[in-house]
């Protein structure tokens, strides 16, 4: 009988991918010869779908889709701080009832008990392990206001919304998508107010180089230009000249951001290639206020600059000899991505836990400079055109940290500790399949 893991992401590409990268590395960890196989079942919603594509290629059966329909989308638009609240809550009606018989029909029950997806989302059944592999759970100092939900007490949406979070604290056991060399004294504080041990750094999740199955190029679905255009352009720049300017997969700036950033990106004179999202799907801008990169703005910077418009390969951008800086929104992917390839982080939070992150990565690591906040503080184009002049220099502290960090996190996933907690991860489901018959 294997160890059947059901993981159950928020229906975004950038919940979905680092669960995906999990599933992966469970389905080619190594196991001693008697133990008993892993199985993955990944749920997903019909648009997601294609995310799975090299994955369910190199997997062969024992990685499954679980496709559920996605929810019917509002009459009337929720306003950007509730649409999470509200999402979670279609998701959870739609998904419950189908998830229960789903479960009847794969007997007998999984074991271990966690109430919770990757985005604190819609819970299941006692069936799904614990899965924190897109964000980073650490006591969170004060943040931007534009982070902070809108709650009131006794409002129906936020207080289920508050039981989810609180559930996800009853959970069997968490896996976090972290290392031990970067989050050590948080995960310990995680441990102790948890009250157990169950709780296992895996990261960061990230696809191997060089794995074609998974790797950096196809992750994510179709790209707005070639890869190998990209790396191509990348190949003529000399090491540690570009700087790569990404808002992750969900951030459209507005007018006035976006007239800064690219005022700032031409003042400056260094490389660049600039990732630029112009659909408002992501629901970080007001209606109608999304920001235009201007039309003269590729010719002026013909040469240094690289206009991507839509996904780009980010993690073999980042990956590239010739980048050594990376601005960025700081979601956690982007976080472990950058910290990953030894490159200076320029923060710039616009959402949730980005201002935790952004903290972590300036006063905690030491990797990072600060340049925006949100909307509260919208970087000068000038002052921004020193600061990425600035992070390309050779001699910077934040770049020796930044090698530190980078050794330190190959450590974890080539042999030590995120290795080590995985391998304990599958030993602890399979003992507790055992302990109870069941097949988990």
């Amino acid at each position: 009988m294997s160890v059947h893991i059901l993981m159950y992401p928020y229906p975004t590409a950038g919940h979905i991918i680092p669960l995906l990268d999990l599933s992966h590395k469970l389905l080619h960890l190594p196991r001693p010869a008697a133990a008993a196989p892993v199985t993955v079942t990944i749920l997903v919603t019909p648009d997601n779908l294609h995310l799975l594509d090299p994955f369910l290629a190199s997997s062969s059966s024992s990685l499954q889709p679980l496709v559920l329909p996605s929810p019917e989308p509002p009459a009337t638009p929720h306003p950007p701080q509730r649409r999470l609240v509200a999402t979670v809550r279609a998701l959870r009606e739609l998904h419950l009832p189908l998830l229960s018989r789903w479960f009847e029909s794969h007997p007998p029950r999984p074991a271990p008990s966690s109430p919770t997806s990757s985005s604190g989302g819609p819970t299941a059944s006692p069936a799904t392990v614990a899965s924190r592999a897109s964000s980073s759970r650490r006591p969170a100092p004060s943040r931007s206001p534009s982070a902070s939900p809108s709650y009131e007490a006794g409002d129906p949406e936020m207080e289920r919304h508050r039981e989810d979070a609180l559930g996800n604290i009853e959970s069997w056991g968490i896996v976090v998508n972290s290392f031990d060399g970067l989050e050590r004294a948080y995960l310990d504080h995680l441990r102790k107010d948890l009250g157990h041990d169950r709780v296992w750094a895996v990261g960061p999740l990230l696809p191997a180089e060089g794995d074609g199955s998974a790797g950096p190029v196809n992750r994510g679905g179709p790209i707005s230009v070639s890869a190998s255009e990209v790396l191509t352009w990348l190949d003529a720049c000399p090491g540690g000249s570009v700087v790569y300017v990404c808002f992750g997969s969900r951030v459209v700036l507005n007018q006035q951001q976006m007239d800064e950033l690219v005022a700032g990106l031409e003042r400056s004179g260094v490389r660049f290639i600039l990732c630029a999202r112009q659909s408002s799907k992501g629901g970080h801008v007001a209606a109608g206020d999304i920001g235009a990169v201007p039309e003269y703005f590729e010719a002026r910077v013909a040469g240094r600059g690289f206009l991507i418009r839509g996904w780009a390969p980010q993690v073999a951008i980042l990956r590239h000899r010739a980048v050594g800086t990376f601005l960025t929104h700081c979601g956690w992917n982007s976080t472990l991505e950058g910290l990953s390839a030894k490159a200076v982080m320029l923060t710039w939070p616009m959402d949730a836990e980005q201002f935790v992150n952004a903290k972590l990565l300036v006063d905690k690591l030491g990797v990072g400079i600060r340049v925006g906040e949100g909307l509260e503080k919208i970087p000068e184009a000038a002052e921004l055109a020193q600061v990425l002049a600035r992070s390309l220099r050779g001699d910077l502290p934040q770049r020796v940290r930044a090698k530190e960090i980078s050794s330190a996190a190959q450590d974890a996933i080539n042999g030590g500790s995120s290795d080590k907690d995985l391998s304990d991860f599958v030993r602890c489901v399979d003992e507790q399949r055992r302990s109870k018959m069941h097949t988990f």
